[in-house]
């Protein structure tokens, strides 16, 4: 089912994007600034909404669980398309819901990121639209 295959294809993106990601925000300085006064002041300033944490720990929180998020995605619609396209066919809402995380995270691309993720994502939602339109068509 061609459906199926675009389903996979642009969760695998999704996971696959999210996982370096992740090994990107642990083991990498990539997420530092270039100057490391910013990195240094982040360091060592908290944010307004609290003195409980600083902006680098809030940094690498944030870039973290954006990197969960994504692989949930691939975590969560891979299995369920490979083991019970069913589902997904019967609840056209779990079709629906990839179209709207896909245009989310391209909005978020197109605004704040760079390049390479924005194609990723951009890929990845023009699988899961096609897959929405043939699935609730």
């Amino acid at each position: 089912m061609f459906e199926q295959i675009l389903i996979i294809i642009g969760a695998s993106i999704f996971g696959i994007l999210g996982f370096i990601h992740l090994i990107y925000t642990f083991y990498t300085n990539k997420f530092n600034a270039r100057k490391s006064s910013v990195t240094e002041a982040m360091k060592t300033t908290s944010p307004v909404l609290t003195k409980e944490t600083t902006m680098w720990d809030a940094w690498i929180g944030f870039n973290a669980s954006h990197s969960l998020g994504a692989i949930l995605v691939a975590a969560f619609y891979i299995p369920l398309v490979i083991l019970d396209m069913a589902v997904i066919i019967e609840f056209k809402w779990f079709s629906i819901l990839l179209v709207l995380i896909g245009f989310s995270y391209l909005a978020l691309a197109k605004k704040y990121w760079f390049k390479i993720p924005f194609v990723g994502v951009f890929i990845a939602t023009c699988c899961f639209t096609v897959a929405a339109v043939l699935i609730n068509t």
